[in-house]
């Protein structure tokens, strides 16, 4: 039967960035479709952890600061001892710096350029390895933006750095297929989360962003349960390579 290919069951699954918004919707999503589980973040666990335990799964997590690379080695090998492997690794953890371009600073270029794309290769390389090793495959989706396909303004390194996600996307994508190991990315539109509070306070753009969503809406974290299942789920074996809008209509309009 269909539903069953998007069934997780025993299935092990890593998620950065897990203990609030974004990251916690995606790790519940998940658990509700049958994988164990293990968060990171640099902030506590416990809420994400108590409601997928909740469900019936097995949940481990790690305090990690993901500002550096140095974690990624313990966070795929722990996973791996206390879970046994890693099937799915969703690399959501990101950070944004607003700023204009003459006075943007090497301090928030570095720091969103650590977090959101060196950190994140380092980790899907990680990960892989395991994934490699144990020879059953994988799945590896990493958190896009709409700014991996516009410039928008204010947000230099995290343009660039969603931008290469992207990139990056397709090349593992490319290398990491005859493995069997699918690596996608989905693009969140206009979300509801602490990163977008300015937007959302801001009267003027707030209505700007509105009007061009097709939706009519901001996006909710639980609006990306469907697409990361989708992902991570045998359901979507033969794709690769590609990234995912779930947006509202944003880039359609």
């Amino acid at each position: 039967m269909i539903l069953d290919q998007f069934r997780l069951d025993g299935k092990v699954g890593i998620v950065t960035g897990a203990s609030r918004g974004l990251g916690r919707a995606m790790a519940i999503g998940l658990a509700e479709a049958g994988a164990n589980l293990f968060l990171v973040d640099r902030s506590s666990l416990t809420e994400t952890q108590e409601q997928i335990r909740s469900l019936g799964r097995k949940c481990e997590t790690m305090i990690a600061d993901l500002s550096t690379s140095d974690p990624v080695t313990a966070i795929a090998e722990t996973c791996a001892k206390r879970l046994g492997g890693i099937d799915i690794l969703v690399n959501n953890a990101g950070i944004i710096r607003r700023s204009p371009f003459l006075e943007f600073s090497a301090k928030d270029w570095d720091d969103v350029l650590n977090v959101n794309l060196r950190t994140l290769f380092f980790l899907s390389q990680a990960a892989a390895r395991v994934m490699v090793e144990r020879g059953r495959g994988g799945k590896i989706i990493s958190v896009a933006s709409m700014l991996s396909f516009q410039g928008g303004i204010l947000v230099s390194s995290y343009t660039a750095a969603k931008s290469a996600v992207m990139g990056l996307t397709r090349i593992l994508a490319c290398e990491l297929a005859p493995q069997g190991i699918n690596v996608n990315a989905i693009a969140p539109g206009y979300m509801a989360t602490e990163n977008t509070a300015a937007l959302r306070a801001d009267a003027v753009r707030n209505k700007a962003i509105l009007d061009r969503i097709p939706a009519g809406r901001w996006g909710v974290p639980e609006d990306l349960q469907g697409a990361v299942v989708f992902l991570a789920s045998p359901a979507s074996s033969y794709m690769n390579g590609y990234t995912v809008a779930v947006d509202g209509g944003w880039l359609a309009r």
